[in-house]
């Protein structure tokens, strides 16, 4: 159960309810060496991690996912 004080939610409402994502695998597309999980901040850095992404490049790592997906209405797109 998702509890209210989830130190994990910033507001990530406003930019990721409902929202289409891929679960693929980590590529660089930035300038930065790395990317996060959009709520628990896990560093994305290697290309043989995989988690979900909007085209807008928010990374969610796959825990974070199977936990808030109910909460945030996602959609899984085919690769």
């Amino acid at each position: 159960m998702i509890e209210k004080e989830d130190l994990r939610l910033m507001n990530q409402e406003s930019y990721l309810k409902n929202r289409h994502l891929y679960h693929i695998y980590y590529n660089q597309m930035s300038n930065h060496n790395h990317d996060h999980c959009a709520f628990c901040m896990k560093k994305f850095d290697s290309e043989s991690q995989k988690g979900y992404c909007t085209l807008d490049y928010y990374w969610i790592c796959e825990n974070c996912f199977e936990y808030f997906k109910v909460l945030f209405n996602w959609k899984i797109e085919k690769e």
